[in-house]
């Protein structure tokens, strides 16, 4: 009889949970580290797209995820001073996304994690492959204490400055391409005030811009995403001064004061740089990574969550299909996986345009796309632009 196979998963985000259910049930004993003292709470605004939903499906966890798609809504271009006309929201895209909170995402997936080990507060000092497997030294942050086993597998699931990456293929500059650019998202305590609880709104201005992303049954997310040069400048101080200095001088107006006053209110939220990673391959021996830690597209490509999903369960199922023939499991999926991965890429510098435009000019130009893109949007037909964008977004990486 076999000895059951052992995969470590390092990183209890998205696509690492669904790395532990792929492989999980593909008969593997899965433990997964997490460098946090607990799971992630809180969430903002993510799209579901068929690639996400179908692989959500495969992991058995779709019933438990919480679609807050709007039954009716619309998306308001707005401006400091109040004016408002319509305009083309996420939602309205061609690929039909399902609106979702990043949280709703992850609790589905660890409630569905089974027996799978979860190790907070722990994070890999030392990945070196041996025969037959990868001898992994973590250490505990608050004790200090090391334990050394080995596995079958390391899955490197803990974001676009991952750990694992450095370990194992070397520094984070070497993949690491920043976009000069920031974000901000949390969830608003309230709708913006005037505007109906199920309407998005975008105040998009050159190089710095807000999106305030709606929800069903509950309020509304913010995004806040400009561009700079200067990235360790803005985290130097509270993030709300940041905020503040950066959509100043100008007066803020009461739709930008609004979100501002409830983000000094808020308990979570994201605060980071953009950046892609770029790698030749994203395998080395018994160590594989996913997720934003491989192929990160960027929150602009709105594909982060789907492909996470996919490629954590197209992994467990390549790896059932090919039994003891690993090497040919995660070349398979690597194969399937990254001219998808960088194509979103791609798509994610014109998409960075669309949230954020990089100068007068784009705005202007952005202005005008948007104004015939509302006009038409009655007739729900996308463009030859948007179906070269969009296309891909419904694959299904069934085995």
């Amino acid at each position: 009889m076999s000895t059951q196979r052992r995969a470590l998963v390092v990183g209890l985000g998205i696509a690492g949970m669904a790395s532990a259910i792929g492989l999980r049930q593909a008969g593997w004993q899965v433990t997964v580290i997490e460098r946090a003292a607990q799971r992630r709470l809180g969430g903002y605004f993510i799209g579901l797209f068929g690639t996400g939903l179908s692989a959500a499906r495969r992991l058995g966890v779709m019933d438990a995820v919480h679609m807050r798609t709007p039954k009716s809504t619309k998306t308001w271009a707005v401006t400091r001073a109040g004016d408002r006309s319509r305009t083309n929201g996420f939602l309205d895209q061609p690929g039909e996304p399902q609106g979702v909170l990043r949280g709703d995402v992850e609790a589905a997936l660890f409630e569905h994690l089974g027996d799978v080990e979860v190790r907070y507060a722990t994070v890999p000092t030392s990945i070196v492959d041996v025969d037959g497997g990868a001898l992994v030294t973590t250490r505990h942050a608050a004790t200090g204490d090391e334990r050394c086993e080995k596995f079958d597998l390391v899955v490197g699931a803990d974001g676009v400055r991952s750990t694992v990456r450095r370990l194992v293929f070397g520094p984070h500059e070497r993949y690491v391409k920043p976009l000069h650019a920031m974000i901000c998202a949390f969830q608003l305590e309230s709708q913006v005030p005037y505007f109906p609880a199920e309407h998005g709104l975008v105040l998009a201005e050159p190089r710095r811009s807000l999106w305030v992303f709606p929800f069903e049954d509950c309020p509304p997310t913010a995004l806040f995403s400009y561009r700079t040069r200067d990235i360790d400048a803005q985290f130097q101080g509270p993030v709300r001064e940041v905020l503040r200095r950066t959509y100043g001088p100008e007066p803020l107006g009461e739709i930008l004061g609004h979100v501002l006053e409830q983000f000094d209110r808020a308990e979570h939220w994201l605060f980071d740089s953009v950046s892609q990673v770029h790698m030749p391959s994203w395998r080395s021996g018994r160590t594989v990574l996913v997720g934003d830690a491989a192929w990160c597209m960027t929150l602009y490509s709105g594909m982060g969550a789907s492909v996470g999903l996919a490629g954590g369960s197209l992994l467990g199922r390549l790896v059932a299909r090919h039994g003891e023939d690993l090497e040919t499991a995660l070349r398979t999926w690597e194969a399937r996986l990254m001219p998808f991965a960088r194509q979103h890429q791609r798509a994610a510098l014109f998409k960075s345009q669309v949230f954020t435009p990089s100068g007068p000019v784009m705005h202007f130009l952005l202005k005008g796309l948007n104004r015939l893109g509302a006009k038409r949007s009655k007739d729900n037909e996308p463009t030859a632009l948007e179906q070269w964008f969009v296309r891909p977004m419904n694959v299904d990486f069934a085995d």
